[in-house]
């Protein structure tokens, strides 16, 4: 081989290198760049729900001893209920859920007794921290239904303020001869939460006012509470709760209340599902 030869050999090398090491770079790049797979977040279920069961000792209806417990303990009231959420999209849910006032304190026509059941049905829309809720109810006791409508909104933050407005909205009461008329109860408070190692303990405060009439007194300020309720997880879907709320209530506006100032205590079991 010549030296013509030579060169040209060498020239044919060092070009066949040149491509190897740009093709390899041109890899290297390639797969430097090539975008993690990405990991979709799991879809929120359309349903979920919970089943309570409460043992209390009154039944209070914004502020209104229903069975003129008073200070008493001794009566041990059940009330279990039940709600179905509907995730809709776009932030809005839809809901349905029960309330049921078992005792032996009055003489039912709805069954073994039950005293009350009520249902309720309606929308939330949830913005950020910001909630808002509206729904219809019916009450049904003693023979007769009562129509209600639930507006509240709320605030999702260490305080957890709320704003709500309560209607009755038709005439049972006058036709059972009961002097409550159709009106309105005004509500605001703060329901702050705080974790206590695996428990949560909640604090509400609700201050309240009401329309003439609404429980058969004066309209104006209807009553005060306070409580302190402690959930504590027994497994990953099944909470005891335990807690105790104090009402100051005016007896002008809600006359049938046997006193003014007293205690309602409240334990059972919460399963979420």
């Amino acid at each position: 081989m010549n030296l013509k030869q030579n060169a040209l050999a060498r020239i044919a090398l060092l070009t066949l290198a040149a491509g190897s090491l740009g093709s390899t770079a041109l890899m290297a790049g390639t797969l430097d760049k090539t975008p993690s797979p990405v990991t979709e977040a799991p879809e929120e279920p359309f349903v979920t729900g919970d089943l309570t069961a409460l043992v209390q000792t009154h039944f209070i209806s914004y502020g209104g001893d229903v069975w003129g417990i008073g200070n008493s303990w001794k009566d041990a009231l059940f009330h279990p209920s039940m709600e179905l959420d509907f995730n809709l999209g776009g932030g809005f849910q839809a809901y349905i859920n029960t309330w049921w006032d078992v005792n032996s304190l009055g003489v039912t026509n709805i069954g073994s007794e039950i005293q009350e059941i009520d249902v309720n049905a309606g929308f939330l829309y949830k913005s950020g921290d910001w909630n808002w809720k509206l729904g219809y109810g019916a009450w049904n006791y003693a023979s007769q239904t009562q129509s209600v409508v639930d507006f509240k909104v709320s605030h999702a933050d260490t305080l957890n303020p709320f704003f709500a407005i309560h209607g009755r909205v038709d005439d049972g009461f006058a036709a059972a001869k009961i002097p409550f008329a159709r009106g309105a109860v005004g509500q605001i408070g703060i329901a702050p939460g705080c974790p206590l190692g695996p428990i949560t303990l909640s604090m509400p405060v609700t201050l309240s006012v009401e329309t003439k009439g609404y429980h058969g007194g004066d309209g104006g300020f209807a009553y005060a509470s306070a409580g302190l309720t402690a959930t504590i997880p027994l497994t990953k879907h099944v909470s005891a709760i335990i807690g105790a709320t104090y009402y100051h209530t005016d007896a002008a506006v809600i006359p049938y209340n046997p006193t003014e100032n007293f205690v309602m205590g409240t334990a059972g079991l919460t399963v979420v599902f």
